[in-house]
């Protein structure tokens, strides 16, 4: 087996990571994070997608370059490794969502040119063991209340989850702010008491779980990655003794177990990736363990490396915070670490 990306897939990730250093350097993604309301710049936005990167893994005929799972990847990792403020894993899934349902191309190419941002609203409630019902859908109608939904105050449209199936709801929305650790993120409650399009049925929802862990999984991939490699030219310049940091034994052990993280998430990722993209019957499994494994592991990495910057690591202007919430956030949701691991078990007849 060649586990080596092919010479298109390497263009494709140099080309993602080029952009994201011009357009968005870590300077300029500071002040979006602190000064934009709707979390993203959309001159970058605009251009993002005319470079074809969000409409990757769309049907060409509905204005993507009908790409793969692996290739959709490789664009959420260099996402996660900028730590890039803006919609672009939400976006690329209520993508993915209407391309599984058909017959929404002219929407899909809104979307994949960046003219139109539709975002995924999916939990119920966020507080585990509450009496507060789901969103209804009632004749047409839905009803209820969805909770951190990404980007709901800069999108056109959402997708929304209920027990009958995927609807489309089209904006304004009642929409109520809900700051999490992950500034480079905007998420909202928002109350529904909308008419909506249903879009399909429960089934096709539950099909795309596993490309949503999956790409969730390779924006953690992206964080922990950049995490590491902060820190591993941090401790060769850093000095203590007279000697860089990094030549003591202990921090090399930590720097190792790192390392270990990253290459394990890294082979989980791409294994789901690749069974998603052969419709392989281990594909549940295998992205169930990647978003599971992945999100334990970025918090780890992203918190080490902070601890290794000692007291600098935690202060506002050092960078590496950032990539901890956002890791610490994106482990939460997309289905949680819990979620993932009773997929695993259901999966395997427990």
């Amino acid at each position: 087996m060649n586990f080596e990306l092919s010479e298109d897939q390497r263009l494709l990730r140099d080309s993602v990571r080029e952009f994201l250093g011009a357009e968005l350097p870590f300077d300029a993604s500071r002040r979006i994070m602190e000064h934009e309301p709707r979390g993203f710049d959309a001159a970058a936005w605009l251009r993002f997608a005319e470079m074809g990167f969000l409409g990757a893994q769309l049907p060409e005929a509905a204005g993507g370059q009908g790409l793969g799972t692996i290739d959709a990847a490789i664009v959420l990792e260099e996402i996660g490794r900028a730590c890039a403020p803006g919609p672009h894993l939400d976006v690329m899934l209520a993508a993915a969502l209407l391309a599984a349902a058909g017959g929404h191309e002219r929407e899909l190419r809104e979307i994949a040119s960046g003219k139109r941002i539709v975002t995924i609203a999916r939990e119920d409630s966020p507080w585990a063991g509450t009496a507060e019902p789901a969103v209804r859908a009632t004749n047409g109608r839905i009803q209820g209340s969805k909770y951190f939904v990404p980007f709901a105050a800069a999108a056109e449209a959402l997708l929304v989850v209920t027990p009958d199936g995927l609807f489309r709801i089209d904006a304004p929305f009642d929409v109520s702010p809900m700051p999490t650790l992950d500034v480079s993120q905007r998420f909202a409650r928002v109350q529904f008491d909308h008419g909506g399009t249903r879009i399909s049925d429960p089934a096709v929802v539950a099909r795309l779980d596993p490309l949503i862990a999956t790409a969730a999984a390779a924006v953690l991939l992206g964080l922990m990655t950049r995490a590491f490699e902060t820190t591993l030219e941090y401790v060769k310049t850093r000095q203590a003794f007279g000697r860089p940091i990094g030549s003591f034994q202990v921090l090399q052990h930590r720097l190792a177990d790192m390392l270990l993280r990253v290459e394990s998430t890294r082979s989980a990722v791409y294994r789901a990736a690749w069974c998603l993209d052969r419709s392989d019957s281990a594909a549940e499994i295998a992205a169930a363990s990647a978003k599971a494994y992945a999100g334990d592991a970025a918090r780890k990495v992203c918190g080490e490396s902070i601890q290794m910057h000692g007291g600098i690591g935690f202060t506002w202007e050092v960078d590496l915070h950032f990539f901890f919430k956002r890791a610490k956030t994106i482990e939460s949701f997309y289905g949680s670490t819990e979620a993932q691991l009773e997929r695993v078990l259901a999966a395997t007849g427990f």
